[in-house]
């Protein structure tokens, strides 16, 4: 399985990827905005997407838009890794298409956790 982290803070896409690879996830895509993360989407093979909220030029909630609008996005699963606790901001990121949420800080094991039932969830489907 191959990850997509998204985050304009390079500290913390390696503290996800250094919990990806904790919890037995250790291949990983990077990208520091959400049109990077777009076009690396866009080469393939990307089953996972972990995208924080704010970010510069486009929020994650704007990327994981672009991403259900794209035929080959529909189906891939989106953690929203944020600060954001209000239950507005979840609702509107369920509404933008992101399948679960985990709020910041974290630990490895809640990361997998939250990845885990995301996957479970989509297994059930």
């Amino acid at each position: 399985m191959r990850f997509l982290v998204v985050d304009d803070s390079a500290t913390m896409r390696r503290i996800i990827v250094n919990s990806l690879d904790r919890v037995g996830y250790p291949d990983v895509v990077e990208a520091d905005d959400g049109q990077t993360a777009l076009a690396k989407f866009a080469e393939g093979g990307i089953s996972f997407i972990i995208t924080d909220w704010n970010m510069p030029n486009m929020s994650g909630l704007d990327f994981a838009r672009a991403v259900r609008a794209r035929a080959d996005g529909a189906a891939v699963p989106i953690l929203m890794v944020t600060t954001r606790s209000a239950r507005e901001d979840i609702l509107a990121a369920v509404d933008a298409g992101v399948n679960n949420y985990v709020l910041k800080p974290f630990t490895p094991p809640v990361l997998k956790e939250k990845i885990d039932a995301v996957l479970s969830v989509g297994a059930a489907a």
